[in-house]
């Protein structure tokens, strides 16, 4: 079997309706998954499920809402066999540290981890029980890596799904489960087009990395698929940067070292 190829397996994918859970989804599509489409809005996603589940329709969608731990046990009770788990589902609301509602903060941390953490568990027990091993895929950020304004508690999620991925990769990897997480940068998606439109938001990005762009949900998909194929078996608790270099890159705002 080639070690980028999915066939044979079933992936799950939360957040699937838009952005990086879409691509994701279409990509272990073509990669040789069944994949089953997650997210609230489910009409939308039958339609995308037979749009990319092509003519032997090995795609399907299912109800979920993240923030909510019942619609979670639903969910998971429904969905079957899971080879591959990607955790895309999330979201962002940015403010001041101090200006934040206990309502906001909530949220972000149900969506982002609580309700993560939940299914994560519940799928993970299935992998046990099953013992066929496992992938999971979590969707980080690179404020993992740094600090940022105005994303407090939306990093807090995302730095401790940083440190989640490495201890479960070291408590589930006797059941040969790998578990690693991808840290997206500036990826370009429906939630913040408008804030890229900003001229100085645009410059400001230019100046710390080195990859002169955004990104695009399809920089993501194609690691997304590494990481759930037989390639990556020797690969966990890992949380790889997609992010142009922003976290480790920096450029002079000159042409020449000697201007």
């Amino acid at each position: 079997m080639s070690p980028f190829s999915l066939a044979g397996k079933t992936a799950l994918v939360t957040g699937a309706s838009r952005g990086i859970g879409l691509a994701i989804a279409r990509a272990m599509r073509e990669a040789g998954a069944e994949v089953v489409l997650a997210s609230r809005s489910k009409e939308k996603l039958e339609a995308l499920a037979a749009e990319i589940g092509g003519p032997d329709g090995r795609c399907r969608a299912l109800e979920l809402d993240i923030a909510d731990p019942e619609s979670i046990k639903r969910a998971a009770a429904e969905v079957g066999d899971i080879d591959i788990l990607a955790n895309v589902a999330g979201m962002n609301i940015r403010g001041r540290a101090e200006d934040y509602t206990q309502e906001q903060y909530d949220r972000i941390m149900q969506t982002n981890l609580h309700g993560l953490f939940q299914l994560t568990q519940l799928i993970g027990k299935k992998m046990i029980v099953r013992a066929q091993g496992g992938k999971i895929i979590n969707i980080g950020s690179f404020t993992t890596f740094t600090g940022l304004p105005w994303v407090s508690v939306y990093a807090m999620t995302k730095g401790a799904v940083g440190q989640l991925t490495k201890v479960l990769a070291a408590e589930w990897a006797c059941h040969n489960i790998q578990v690693n997480c991808i840290a997206p940068g500036f990826i370009l998606t429906d939630l913040n087009r408008a804030m890229w439109q900003s001229e100085a938001m645009d410059s400001w990005r230019k100046g710390i990395q080195a990859i002169d762009r955004l990104g695009c949900p399809e920089d993501i998909s194609p690691l997304a698929v590494f990481l759930a194929a037989p390639g990556s078996n020797y690969i966990t608790g890992q949380v790889i940067a997609v992010d142009g270099g922003a976290t480790t890159t920096a450029k002079w705002p000159v042409a020449t070292p000697n201007t």
